[in-house]
């Protein structure tokens, strides 16, 4: 017997069956769901914690308190992750919609700075930085800005952080 799930997104029910892939017969093609996981092992600042992506790309990456607070290098942490992933899913938004636009990257690098700030008894973001350099011929600088903030705006991190008080957006276009 199939197991359903109902998800209420925005006050409306939004159904899926739980036990197969988005990608069965008579779903979006154009859907996803990733997953990662996490192990974390001990207390507060002396624990432990393992990363680790369906993929694979990621897998049992390190993370504790040092590598988000300290000085440990050889760890990752949430904010950087949170930035590789926002930087990523920006660089293929700008790079879809010079292409809807007629215009074929060259080039697409971006940066996302992610800064977590102390707040009451806790943390939180409060701002990401975006950095873009790229390389489209033939497109103007006008253009380019208009692409690259429509981007911004329309990149599905960036409507899923919009709860982050500052995105911003330096965007650079290369000869």
């Amino acid at each position: 017997m199939a197991r359903f799930k109902v998800c209420w997104v925005r006050g409306r029910p939004s159904g899926g069956n739980s036990s197969t892939p988005n990608n069965r017969k008579g779903s979006n093609p154009m859907s996803a769901e990733k997953s990662a996981s996490v192990h974390w092992q001990g207390a507060g600042k002396e624990g432990k914690g393992e990363i680790s992506t369906e993929t694979g790309a990621l897998n049992k990456a390190p993370y504790g308190f040092a590598s988000r607070f300290g000085d440990d290098r050889k760890a990752t942490n949430p904010e950087e992750i949170l930035g590789a992933a926002h930087a990523a899913c920006f660089a293929m938004a700008f790079s879809f919609a010079c292409d809807g636009a007629g215009f074929k990257t060259d080039t697409v690098d971006t940066t996302a700075k992610v800064r977590l700030v102390k707040e009451g008894e806790g943390f939180k973001i409060d701002r990401i930085a975006l950095t873009l350099k790229a390389k489209v011929p033939g497109m103007d600088e006008a253009k380019f800005q208009q692409i690259a903030d429509g981007a911004k705006s329309n990149c599905p991190l960036s409507k899923a952080l919009a709860s982050v008080p500052e995105i911003t957006l330096t965007a650079t276009l290369q000869a």
